[in-house]
């Protein structure tokens, strides 16, 4: 009797990871079959980025999105490995997975938003500019990549739990990733709205409070969003130790974004302009009282931080506003010229093309095929 009860779950699982992965694919294919339709019959030209001033359009936001959440990942997983905390053992390696997952699905749009990644592959790291960070994120980002195959070839091996120093490197791998991150904005002087050593930090929070996120709804998905089927050493974490740690760094990163609106929208200085524009559009607003107030509140109430569509439903939430926050950033952050001329209008205009979007569908089935089919085939659930 014990065996069939036992048996039961594992092939519910099974199933409901091969849908997974089948939904997944089905966005890769939708998402990838048009956007590389629209880069082989038009190039580059079918992004709306402009030469007035607008070099980075959305499939940077969509990289950065995925890339730093996967360092936070990185970063969820190594309180455990490397700090030793046993609550987050029952989610390292869904961390670890999720974390390979994210960097796939982002470093795909930023293959195909580069046009010809292979020379940048070779010619990033021998051209030796060592002053810019954008240097070292590329080769601390090669590094992450290879030491996160290798800890995860591990667990596909041992089929274990035991911590693995190797994931002391990837921490801190992670950790420079992120910091790097940020400064290659946060040192750019010519973009006043991105200028700042702050940038770094903030980043850090952002990347950690977007893998709590995706800690919380993939735990659930895993269980079906079923809240009575999650384990009771999950269940205490989530409503414990990683909630409070989620309900801070939501707190966090609302003051230091409401900081830099606030001080964007007093100062008179050039380049700040910009902010009166962010802050007029209703995507603005929808961010920051529904996706980083709401979970905020809801993480923070007892009552609600113990209910499964509760949690489901602030970090959804927070994934959402956190991708409308790298886009403000991003995005805002170019839309006054560097250079003003008779041509150039106060605040350049900027909406993402059919293409654009589909690359985000494309990163969002390459990360879910990715986790769904460790989870199915590889054991990135088993014993979960």
């Amino acid at each position: 009797m014990a065996s069939m009860t036992e048996t039961a779950p594992a092939v519910e699982r099974g199933n409901h990871f091969q849908m997974h992965l089948i939904v997944a694919l089905a966005l890769v294919a939708i998402g990838g079959g048009y956007a590389l339709f629209e880069l082989l019959q038009y190039g580059k030209v079918q992004f709306n980025t402009t030469n007035y001033g607008i070099f980075w359009g959305f499939p940077i936001v969509v990289y950065d999105y995925f890339l730093l959440t996967s360092t936070g990942l990185a970063m969820v997983a190594a309180l455990y490995h490397v700090f030793g905390l046993e609550e987050f053992k029952f989610v390292a390696k869904r961390c670890l997975w999720l974390a390979l997952a994210g960097l796939m699905g982002g470093v795909a749009v930023l293959f195909l938003e580069l046009g010809n990644p292979w020379i940048a592959l070779w010619a990033t790291p021998l051209n030796m500019q060592t002053s810019s960070p954008l240097f070292w994120k590329v080769l601390l980002v090669g590094a992450y990549t290879a030491l996160l195959a290798i800890v995860l070839l591990g667990t596909i091996v041992n089929r274990d739990d035991r911590r693995n120093p190797l994931m002391y490197a990837v921490g801190l791998l992670a950790l420079l990733i992120t910091l790097a991150a940020g400064s290659v904005y946060g040192m750019m002087a010519m973009r006043p709205v991105w200028f700042g050593g702050q940038l770094p930090v903030v980043f850090l929070i952002e990347s950690f409070m977007g893998a709590l996120a995706f800690t919380v709804f993939f735990t659930h998905l895993k269980n079906g969003f079923n809240h009575d089927t999650m384990r009771p050493q999950t269940r205490a974490l989530f409503e414990g130790t990683l909630a409070n740690m989620f309900a801070i760094s939501i707190a966090l990163h609302f003051i230091l974004h409401a900081g830099r609106v606030v001080t964007g929208l007093w100062s008179n200085a050039e380049g700040f302009q910009v902010w009166g524009h962010i802050v007029a559009s209703p995507l603005f607003h929808f961010s920051m009282w529904g996706c980083i107030a709401l979970p905020f509140v809801l993480m923070l109430l007892p009552a609600t931080r113990r209910n499964g569509m509760a949690q489901i439903l602030a970090a959804a939430l927070v994934m959402i506003g956190l991708l409308i926050s790298r886009y403000e950033f991003i995005i805002g952050g170019q839309q006054v010229t560097l250079f003003k001329g008779s041509w150039s209008p106060e605040i350049l205009s900027y909406s993402p093309s059919i293409g654009e979007w589909a690359l985000l569908v494309l990163a969002v089935g390459i990360a879910n095929a990715v986790y769904a089919f460790a989870a199915w085939k590889l054991g990135a659930e088993e014993h979960r």
